[in-house]
């Protein structure tokens, strides 16, 4: 099992964070081998596909070149540039193909680790200049699994190798039977094909390297419960933190809804337990709203500020227990209660307009409310 400096076991697969600073160094998973059998296939369908047009200007181009007398040969005012032309000549024939295998050379390691661009890869690292270093690395498992795989390489592609040229040996010895342009175009055919069959057996050798490639990298990018615990910190922030954030939010949140008692029309209790103010304007509002709720300590102070500012207090335990739990700050009562907040208000609304005429009181209705 991996271990970190400190001795602790690397049992964590790697978070968004550490996969994308390792993507920011350049480390992403690459197969060689995946890159070298598409390289070769390329090469192999390119020359069996365009070697005739290829053998047709390689022939034209040795025909210019066998063509300079003894005297344009030791001419160097007539040789240099044909020597320039038939080296121009010869890029121009071959440029399609190079073109091609550049081009997948480039865009092969991108179906494994996708794109990436970094300059912290290109700095030197001189702590690989260190011999004690290397000489780890040497007997590493990882140089012995690449070991295994550059002798199954090379094992995969002499055999192909041994089988193309037993069975091709006909054809390559009768190359030189046939006519020059005919024999270069067959030579290419026959390249083509053989880097074709090269390349079936590379791409067996990467089905096995792309898996190794990924497991080595994730491997690599493993974490420590404890490195886990101390990212998790530094992006989100530290619990002790949060958790006095959180309760400042509270704090203050606790003091805009105290804030709120004095407007209320009325505060109906448990009586001790739970508080909860009401206010409706049948202008503004479609139903009465909670402005503030509480319990113990929090609905003792709801219930202190309302009587500081004489807002009237209504006991009916099931309807303050069921707007605590299932209303709000700011959200409208529910339809299961409304005739039980009508009734709560209107004897609130009556209480106090019997107040101003000095009437007698109305009597409090029964709250019958189902939890």
């Amino acid at each position: 099992m991996a271990e970190n400096e400190d001795g602790q076991e690397k049992t964590e697969s790697a978070t968004p964070k550490r996969l994308e600073e390792a993507r920011r160094k350049g480390q992403i998973p690459r197969s060689r081998d995946l890159s070298a059998a598409a390289v070769l296939m390329t090469g192999g369908i390119a020359l069996s596909s365009m070697g005739g047009q290829l053998g047709g200007d390689i022939h034209s181009l040795m025909r210019r070149g066998l063509t300079l007398t003894r005297e344009q040969s030791m001419d160097a005012t007539q040789i240099v540039p044909s020597l320039t032309n038939a080296a121009l000549d010869g890029l121009i024939a071959c440029l399609p193909i190079f073109g091609l295998l550049a081009l997948v050379a480039v865009l092969a390691p991108l179906a494994l680790g996708g794109w990436s661009f970094s300059t912290e890869s290109l700095m030197p690292q001189f702590n690989r200049l260190n011999p004690l270093s290397g000489i780890k690395r040497m007997f590493a498992m990882r140089s012995v699994v690449e070991l295994m795989k550059a002798l199954a390489k090379f094992g995969v592609v002499a055999v192909i190798a041994t089988l193309v040229l037993w069975r091709d040996t006909a054809e390559l010895l009768g190359l030189g039977r046939e006519p020059t342009a005919q024999a270069i175009m067959h030579a290419f055919t026959l390249s083509g094909s053989a880097l074709i069959l090269i390349s079936c057996g590379m791409l067996l050798i990467a089905g096995v390297d792309v898996p190794y490639q990924l497991w080595q990298y994730a491997k690599q990018l493993k974490m420590t419960k404890e490195e886990v615990r101390r990212e998790m910190k530094e992006s989100e922030g530290s619990p002790e933190v949060k958790g006095r954030i959180r309760q400042l939010q509270q704090q203050m949140a606790r003091q805009r809804m105290m804030q709120d008692v004095p407007k209320a029309d009325v505060i109906v209790t448990n009586p001790t337990h739970f508080a909860v103010a009401l206010k409706y304007d049948e202008k503004r509002m479609r139903a009465p709203i909670v402005v503030a709720k509480g319990v113990d300590l929090v609905a003792a102070r709801i219930r202190e500020i309302g009587t500081e500012h004489a807002v009237p207090i209504f006991e009916a335990p099931p309807l303050a227990r069921v707007l605590y739990k299932n209303v709000d700050i700011g959200g409208e009562v529910p339809a299961s209660v409304y005739v039980a907040v009508a009734q709560v208000l209107t004897y609130i609304f009556q209480l106090k307009a019997a107040r101003r005429a000095g009437a007698r009181p109305p009597q409090a209705p029964v709250i019958d409310v189902t939890e």
